[in-house]
Protein backbone atom coordinates (compact mmCIF):
# COMPACT_ATOMS: atom_id res chain seq x y z
CA UNK A 1 0.00 0.00 0.00
CA UNK A 2 1.25 3.31 -0.71
CA UNK A 3 0.68 6.58 1.48
CA UNK A 4 -1.76 8.22 -1.36
CA UNK A 5 -3.54 4.96 -0.89
CA UNK A 6 -3.63 5.13 2.68
CA UNK A 7 -4.74 8.72 2.67
CA UNK A 8 -7.67 8.12 0.58
CA UNK A 9 -5.74 10.48 -2.51
CA UNK A 10 -7.01 9.43 -6.07
CA UNK A 11 -4.73 8.78 -8.61
CA UNK A 12 -4.99 11.27 -11.65
CA UNK A 13 -6.92 8.10 -13.91
CA UNK A 14 -9.15 7.66 -10.77
CA UNK A 15 -10.36 11.08 -10.37
CA UNK A 16 -13.89 12.53 -11.00
CA UNK A 17 -14.40 14.65 -14.18
CA UNK A 18 -14.82 18.13 -12.50
CA UNK A 19 -18.82 18.85 -12.24
CA UNK A 20 -19.61 14.95 -12.57
CA UNK A 21 -20.52 14.43 -8.94
CA UNK A 22 -19.01 17.37 -7.10
CA UNK A 23 -21.85 19.56 -7.54
CA UNK A 24 -20.55 21.72 -9.98
CA UNK A 25 -21.66 22.60 -13.15
CA UNK A 26 -21.16 20.42 -15.96
CA UNK A 27 -19.43 22.27 -19.22
CA UNK A 28 -22.24 22.24 -22.26
CA UNK A 29 -22.90 19.65 -24.94
CA UNK A 30 -21.96 20.50 -28.49
CA UNK A 31 -25.95 21.70 -28.98
CA UNK A 32 -25.81 24.27 -26.60
CA UNK A 33 -22.67 25.73 -28.39
CA UNK A 34 -25.15 25.43 -31.27
CA UNK A 35 -27.75 27.35 -29.51
CA UNK A 36 -25.34 29.91 -28.49
CA UNK A 37 -24.07 30.42 -31.90
CA UNK A 38 -27.71 31.13 -33.53
CA UNK A 39 -28.72 33.51 -30.77
CA UNK A 40 -25.47 35.36 -31.73
CA UNK A 41 -26.27 35.19 -35.38
CA UNK A 42 -29.72 36.75 -34.33
CA UNK A 43 -28.25 39.36 -32.57
CA UNK A 44 -26.03 40.00 -35.29
CA UNK A 45 -29.06 40.09 -37.94
CA UNK A 46 -31.03 42.52 -35.54
CA UNK A 47 -28.26 44.57 -35.70
CA UNK A 48 -27.33 45.16 -39.82
CA UNK A 49 -31.56 45.26 -39.58
CA UNK A 50 -31.59 47.88 -37.18
CA UNK A 51 -28.99 50.18 -38.79
CA UNK A 52 -31.42 50.36 -42.10
CA UNK A 53 -34.27 51.99 -39.53
CA UNK A 54 -34.41 55.81 -40.01
CA UNK A 55 -36.72 56.01 -37.37
CA UNK A 56 -34.03 55.80 -34.83
CA UNK A 57 -31.33 57.06 -36.44
CA UNK A 58 -30.67 59.26 -33.25
CA UNK A 59 -30.41 56.14 -30.78
CA UNK A 60 -28.30 54.00 -33.12
CA UNK A 61 -25.24 54.05 -31.57
CA UNK A 62 -26.07 53.21 -28.05
CA UNK A 63 -28.19 50.32 -29.18
CA UNK A 64 -25.90 48.95 -31.40
CA UNK A 65 -22.74 49.28 -28.58
CA UNK A 66 -25.77 47.75 -26.22
CA UNK A 67 -26.08 44.84 -28.92
CA UNK A 68 -22.63 44.21 -28.93
CA UNK A 69 -22.21 44.19 -25.24
CA UNK A 70 -24.47 41.38 -25.33
CA UNK A 71 -23.02 39.46 -27.84
CA UNK A 72 -19.64 40.11 -26.13
CA UNK A 73 -21.26 38.90 -22.63
CA UNK A 74 -22.39 35.55 -24.43
CA UNK A 75 -19.14 35.07 -26.33
CA UNK A 76 -17.15 35.41 -22.80
CA UNK A 77 -19.79 33.71 -20.72
CA UNK A 78 -19.73 30.66 -22.89
CA UNK A 79 -17.00 29.69 -25.12
CA UNK A 80 -14.46 31.25 -23.09
CA UNK A 81 -15.87 28.73 -20.37
CA UNK A 82 -16.26 32.18 -17.62
CA UNK A 83 -19.70 30.37 -17.04
CA UNK A 84 -18.66 27.68 -15.51
CA UNK A 85 -15.70 29.38 -13.53
CA UNK A 86 -15.50 31.20 -10.15
CA UNK A 87 -18.33 34.14 -9.74
CA UNK A 88 -15.59 36.13 -8.46
CA UNK A 89 -13.99 36.30 -12.54
CA UNK A 90 -17.77 36.86 -14.04
CA UNK A 91 -17.63 39.97 -11.15
CA UNK A 92 -14.49 41.20 -12.63
CA UNK A 93 -15.45 40.92 -16.06
CA UNK A 94 -18.56 42.72 -15.56
CA UNK A 95 -16.53 45.60 -13.27
CA UNK A 96 -14.37 46.19 -15.61
CA UNK A 97 -17.00 46.30 -18.69
CA UNK A 98 -18.89 49.02 -16.85
CA UNK A 99 -15.59 51.09 -16.09
CA UNK A 100 -14.94 51.10 -19.99
CA UNK A 101 -18.01 51.86 -20.74
CA UNK A 102 -18.06 55.16 -18.26
CA UNK A 103 -14.84 55.78 -19.59
CA UNK A 104 -16.20 55.61 -23.37
CA UNK A 105 -19.01 58.34 -22.20
CA UNK A 106 -16.53 60.42 -20.12
CA UNK A 107 -14.34 60.42 -23.33
CA UNK A 108 -17.05 61.16 -25.63
CA UNK A 109 -18.68 64.08 -23.81
CA UNK A 110 -14.72 65.23 -23.30
CA UNK A 111 -13.89 65.31 -26.78
CA UNK A 112 -17.46 67.20 -27.79
CA UNK A 113 -18.82 63.72 -29.28
CA UNK A 114 -22.33 63.89 -28.56
CA UNK A 115 -23.13 60.80 -26.42
CA UNK A 116 -24.09 62.45 -23.78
Amino acid sequence: MTLAESRGIKGPTEREAPGEHDGGRAHPGPLEYVKIGLILAVITAVEVGIYYVEAIEDALVPILIALSALKFTLVVMWFMHLKFDNRVFSWLLAGGLALIGLLLVVVLATLGGGLV
